[in-house]
């Protein structure tokens, strides 16, 4: 892991006003999207639909009656038994890794609040780039949860809100996840349902070099919460964060 400083750098003034942290969105997802092909059930695949074979064999009435109507005809042969062929890579499943947009089991988040910090926004629902990479609300004061995955509240697995740490001039809500203390009360409002507090259980920078997707997105084990950004250094070379602001929460 680069550095472990918990002070994001400010990036350079650049002509125009655009959000920051793209580049960690497309670094944060496009290691989801990897861990899709990984591990099964990480982003909702989307099944291929197979078509039914065409068969050409007649019923099992029809072979118990053979024809004998027309001169020449033999009755038809019994097929041989079917036997299953192994099928290579049975162990691992492999699966598309295109999400399949669908409604998930839980009552999808709204807005998101956490005590002792000025975050207190709106949670909009976020997918998969053209590029393979998690989306990110443009606007800075607004975060996007990962629909392909778990939503807050699920019985099992991680769900994940991410969002812009910064403008060219200024610090976004989530500039602040990384001074967040253990404890600290994170609140979901769900659509059409009560309300979720969480309670955070500790922040850290993740390397985005060695970004680790299976702990991030995670589709099963103990419920969580993941709230993501951009932190550590500000590399020129890369116009990009050299880490992401990971904080985990549970229920409270």
């Amino acid at each position: 892991m680069k550095g472990t400083t918990t002070a994001a750098t400010r990036r350079p003034p650049a002509p125009g006003r655009r959000t920051a942290a793209r580049g960690s969105s497309a670094r944060i997802a496009a290691a989801a999207v990897t861990m899709a092909l990984l591990i099964a059930g990480c982003t909702a695949p989307q099944e291929t639909a197979t078509p039914p074979p065409v068969t050409t064999e007649r019923t099992a009435t029809e072979r118990a009656a053979p024809d004998t109507g027309r001169p020449g005809t033999e009755p038809p042969q019994s097929p041989p038994a079917a036997t299953t062929a192994p099928v290579p890579g049975t162990a691992i499943p492999v699966r598309p890794a295109a999400p399949l947009a669908q409604t998930p089991k839980d009552p999808a988040p709204r807005f998101l609040t956490v005590a002792a910090t000025t975050i207190n926004m709106p949670i909009v629902e976020v997918g998969v780039s053209p590029d393979g990479a998690m989306e990110i609300p443009e606007p800075f004061d607004e975060a996007g949860w990962y629909r392909f995955g778990p939503a807050p509240g699920s019985d099992a697995g991680t769900a994940v809100v991410a969002a812009h740490v910064d403008t060219t001039s200024d610090s976004a809500p989530f500039s602040q996840l990384k001074s967040l203390a253990p404890g600290t009360l994170v609140t979901v409002q769900r659509e059409g349902a009560s309300p979720l507090t969480f309670r955070v259980t500790g922040v850290e920078l993740m390397d985005k070099d060695a970004f680790d997707g299976a702990s991030v997105f995670r589709r099963d084990g103990p419920p969580e919460l993941k709230l993501v950004t951009c932190g550590g250094r500000w590399l020129d070379e890369q116009q990009d964060y050299g880490d992401n602001v990971i904080v985990t929460a549970v229920p409270a």
